[in-house]
């Protein structure tokens, strides 16, 4: 697994969630990006973030109540914001591995999780390399699991409850993703004693990306791609 993820495809360096970030980090040298999947009205997946528009686009109002048809036509930093299978495409045509973390609109986990790992199997089919799908949404985790058990998936959490070697199991996650200040001593050493690779977000400071490295986190999410470029030589 590389060690640096650009989170929300390009970091500082280009629009959050668009086909430029991810050109972006290809550029710089890195080797894997995160990026962020919902569903429009019309059910279709995108990159966004936000259950609204407001913030990283010239529209308003709800992603889950915007149909297609207005979706794509927006501007979301230079270009539409990028259907899924676009920007899964670009990863694959780049070699970047991609975490793609499914992002539910309220009421909408479930269906989420389903549509997304369907189409990243779909995608993906083939690969040498699959996508690691992640959620905070357990019900969408779960769904996904379902949907593409041959696809590596892991959870999401601010801070780890103690129980989480146990739920881990019972959702079929192979890694842990979690804030970077909730990392102990403790938790490394359990993850590592269980084989569970940790991922840790945002990471955007040199000397804690190089501590975080140095005492067992298998990989950071990062806005500075600069620290990631100058890391990876």
């Amino acid at each position: 697994m590389p060690r640096w993820f650009a989170h929300r495809g390009g970091g500082d360096q280009a629009p959050e969630n668009t086909l430029a970030g991810i050109r972006r980090a290809a550029a710089l040298g890195l080797q894997a990006v995160e990026f962020d999947v919902m569903l429009s009205a019309d059910g279709t997946p995108l990159l966004i973030h936000d259950e609204t528009l407001e913030r990283t686009t010239n529209g308003c109002g709800q992603v889950a109540a915007t149909p297609d048809s207005v979706l794509f036509k927006l501007d979301a930093g230079g270009e539409p914001p990028p259907r899924f299978s676009d920007a899964a495409r670009l990863c694959r045509q780049l070699g970047l591995l991609a975490n793609v973390e499914i992002k539910p609109a309220a009421g909408y986990e479930v269906l989420t999780g389903e549509t997304v790992a369907a189409l990243a199997a779909q995608c993906w089919q083939g690969a040498a390399v699959p996508p690691l799908l992640s959620s905070f949404s357990v019900e969408a985790l779960a769904a996904a699991r379902r949907a593409a058990p041959q696809l590596p998936c892991g959870w999401l959490v601010e801070t780890p409850p103690p129980d989480w070697p146990q739920r881990l199991q019972q959702l079929g996650a192979r890694t842990l993703h979690c804030a970077a200040a909730a990392t102990t001593p403790q938790l490394l050493a359990q993850a590592r004693a269980l084989g569970v690779p940790v991922l840790v977000y945002t990471v955007n400071d040199a000397k804690q990306a190089k501590s975080l490295l140095a005492t067992g986190v298998a990989a950071v999410f990062t806005d500075r791609l600069d620290l990631a470029r100058v890391a990876l030589g």
